[in-house]
């Protein structure tokens, strides 16, 4: 551990430890946390359309941006026609083989057998090229489509990280969406109150400026402790071990909490 970590984490822990005094037994001092997902195009391009702003809540399916695709529907609109010559060649190369399949299985067997090995190869490549076609079709599809992202689910846009107009590298995110079930609380326990601690049970949260008290399931304790003091086989010292522990707030509460929020967990 180096020397700034170890002393940010005995600061932390002895105002963690100050911060519980004057509190009711079993409360514990922690803050709330978010996991963002960051939505991003797989193909790069230029930021066509932005459609949705820093503070916006989208539901599921939401158009959320679109990059500029001029070139891919360009290929998309020749895919579809290199399909449609494809099947048209299939038809008629499947036509001439039944054509000549018949006259060779006539009495007067008018075309001969390789004539008709012929038909059948011509046949079979047909279909070949059909089923090409058709992948590259799907392709140029796929590329079409992934120039514009939607909402993987309802979520609160935490932020736009490009504007309109801006080139957007592939793979890099351009909206961070924060939906209310990645919100939870975090917070630290003595190693001595650990056993209070169990999955699934309720944490009542409550913050400055409000009387009211949010229920969190824990569903998290970590298995190493924090801010760990370089020895640890004294009696003194495993006092000052702590644990963090994760708490999910349902989707009803969660809108009106927001990362960063110091909070007051008691156990129960």
């Amino acid at each position: 551990m180096s020397r700034f970590l170890a002393f940010f984490s005995v600061t932390l822990l002895a105002a963690a430890l100050a911060g519980c005094s004057g509190k009711p037994p079993g409360t514990f001092q922690g803050y709330v946390e978010g996991e963002y997902v960051y939505v991003a195009s797989p193909l790069g391009g230029a930021l066509a359309r932005l459609a949705v702003a820093r503070g916006d809540t989208v539901k599921a399916g939401q158009l959320l941006f679109e990059l500029e695709r001029q070139s891919e529907a360009a290929m998309l609109d020749q895919a579809e026609k290199n399909l449609a010559q494809a099947k048209s060649s299939q038809d008629m190369a499947e036509s001439t083989y039944q054509r000549r399949k018949e006259l060779r299985e006539s009495p007067s067997a008018v075309v001969s057998a390789e004539e008709l090995d012929k038909a059948r190869t011509d046949r079979d490549a047909a279909a070949a090229q059909v089923a090409a076609q058709a992948a590259a079709l799907d392709k140029a599809r796929w590329s079409f489509d992934q120039k514009q992202q939607a909402a993987p689910t309802n979520a609160f846009v935490q932020d736009t990280l490009y504007r309109q107009g801006e080139w957007v590298a592939a793979g890099n995110p351009v909206i961070a969406l924060l939906p209310p079930e990645n919100l939870k609380v975090r917070f630290f326990v003595p190693q001595a109150s650990l056993p209070l601690v169990k999955i699934g049970a309720t944490a009542n949260v409550t913050f400055d400026g409000t009387g009211k008290t949010y229920a969190a399931t824990i569903n998290y304790i970590s298995t190493q402790s924090e801010y760990t003091p370089p020895v640890i086989f004294s009696r003194e010292t495993r006092a000052n071990l702590v644990f963090m522990i994760e708490a999910k707030f349902s989707a009803a509460d969660a809108p009106e909490l927001r990362p960063g929020q110091p909070v007051d967990v008691q156990l129960p």
